[in-house]
């Protein structure tokens, strides 16, 4: 076999190895980290990338046989023994055949999704942050590779016409994977992944990384927290790549949503990575998509203050309670709860789980006390009356009277709703056993509206000393 062919089909293997190369060098240089694969996203704004993940579901099969492992390398050197056996037995022809099946195989392996992501990015530039962050992670390092290695084949089995023109295409070609390889080696090296102390995201790292600004920084430390707002997906990223990545998608949000990362089409374009992890990460890294969750903030406290304020205005709208004998205590106030309930503990109980609730009302256990306050979440206008001796009941105007035992060994009842908020002390005789009588009316209306007006739901809390354990139930209208 000539020199220039062997020089060729060496070469054509080289080529096929660099992306396993590649991967060898990350895992083995300090500080580049072994991960920083590839992360996929789909949008019917780029197209090509969409047909490519069809081709890859449809060919997947065909491409995990090993004569296409580790770049085509098997498939190269069975294609190089039938060319030196068929010469050998004076049948050259037989391996040119083989040598271009094989180049061709090749080709349709690797080509088409480099013809898809230039069609992808000629059409619309923002389709590069869609196919994935940088080259080694879109898979292009791979793609050429095996491109250039099934040309180097077809070189390798052609006849030359004259001696000259053969040199000079090995001369092009050799130096053509060196480059590849360089570059890769190149990127590799580069590619070091700093972790939260190097980066001294706690405020009490060693901050060893430099080249990078205050923003660039935060931005590592958010996409790569492990406990609250880390994107597992990104995190084992290459520095480089992963704040190219960032401001892939910052000109992506501003480019189709204004720098509103929920905008239908960003979030469309982002995909499964889209999320609030994702919005409050971009914010360091673009002014715009910071100015427009700025505004949203904004916008989001001025909702919440003015419904909050709503629930304030509809309690201070219902007349007191006027109790028929004096309490030693009576306190109102506009109580908030996200999980139905608003509570009472003994020091020490706090979080523990109450009895079942009667006539899903209320609910009592030692140093425990549950009281349905809104149907999931909402406000309550709630009344706390103390009394040293038992008051008269009263049923007229609720929806339901419900009582319960419960037992203080702190000697403190204090409600508390979902935002810390608290009513006075309401047990007046010290530790000991009492009795929590629990009145309700707008329960009816909010289970037909869960939109009716704030301050709907109204609740008296009558507590008094008693050592009577078993619950009553005076009235019950929503029972029937």
């Amino acid at each position: 076999m000539p020199k220039r062919s062997s020089i060729l089909w060496g070469a054509a293997i080289l080529a096929a190895l660099v992306p396993r190369i590649h991967s060898w060098i990350r895992t083995m240089v300090p500080g580049t980290g072994g991960g920083g694969g590839g992360v996929w996203f789909s949008s019917s704004l780029c197209e090509g990338r969409r047909i490519g993940s069809w081709l890859n579901e449809l060919l997947d099969p065909v491409w995990d046989l090993p004569l296409l492992w580790f770049g085509s390398v098997p498939l190269i050197v069975l294609a190089w023994g039938s060319r030196f056996l068929s010469g050998r037995a004076g049948r050259p022809w037989i391996g040119q055949v083989l040598g271009r099946l094989a180049a061709l195989v090749m080709i349709v392996r690797y080509l088409p999704s480099l013809l898809l992501l230039v069609i992808d990015i000629s059409a619309d530039p923002g389709c590069g942050v869609i196919w994935g962050p940088g080259l080694t992670n879109w898979g292009v390092t791979r793609d050429l590779c095996g491109l250039v290695a099934a040309i180097l084949v077809l070189l390798a089995v052609r006849t030359p016409r004259t001696p000259r023109g053969g040199l000079t295409r090995t001369a092009i070609a050799v130096p053509l994977v060196i480059v590849v390889l360089l570059g890769a080696v190149g990127d590799a090296a580069r590619g070091k992944v700093s972790d939260g102390s190097a980066l001294d995201c706690a405020g009490f790292g060693d901050g060893t990384v430099s080249g990078l600004d205050e923003s660039e920084k935060e931005f590592l430390c958010r996409v790569r927290d492990d406990y609250r707002w880390g994107i597992p997906e990104l995190e084992d990223m290459p520095d480089r790549d992963l704040l190219a990545y960032g401001r892939g998608l910052c000109d992506l949000a501003v480019r189709l949503g204004g720098g509103d990362v929920d905008a239908p089409a960003v979030a469309e374009a982002i995909g499964e990575l889209h999320s609030h992890s994702l919005a409050g990460a971009l914010s360091l890294l673009c002014p715009r998509v910071a100015q427009v969750q700025r505004e949203k903030g904004r916008r989001a406290r001025e909702e919440s203050d003015a419904y909050f304020a709503a629930g304030e205005r509809g309690c201070a709208a219902h007349p007191r309670h006027r109790p028929r004998i004096t309490p030693v205590r009576q306190v109102r106030e506009t109580m908030w709860t996200e999980f139905w309930e608003i509570h009472a503990w003994d020091e020490g109980n706090e979080g523990d789980e109450a009895d079942d609730r009667v006539a899903d009302l209320v609910g009592s256990g030692p140093g425990a006390l549950s009281i349905w306050a809104a149907d999931e979440i909402g406000h309550a206008c709630v009344t706390g009356e103390s009394y040293r001796r038992r008051p008269p009941v009263e049923t007229r105007g609720w929806e339901q009277v419900v009582e319960v035992g419960y037992r203080s060994g702190d000697g403190i009842l204090s409600i508390v709703d979902g935002q810390g908020r608290r009513l006075p002390d309401l047990a007046a005789g010290g530790p000991g056993s009492y009795r929590v009588r629990v009145h309700v009316r707008g329960r009816e209306a909010v289970r037909e509206n869960a939109d009716v007006p704030g301050g709907t739901v109204q609740l008296l809390i009558m507590v008094f000393s008693g050592k009577e354990r078993e619950p009553r139930i005076y009235r019950d209208s929503l029972s029937s």
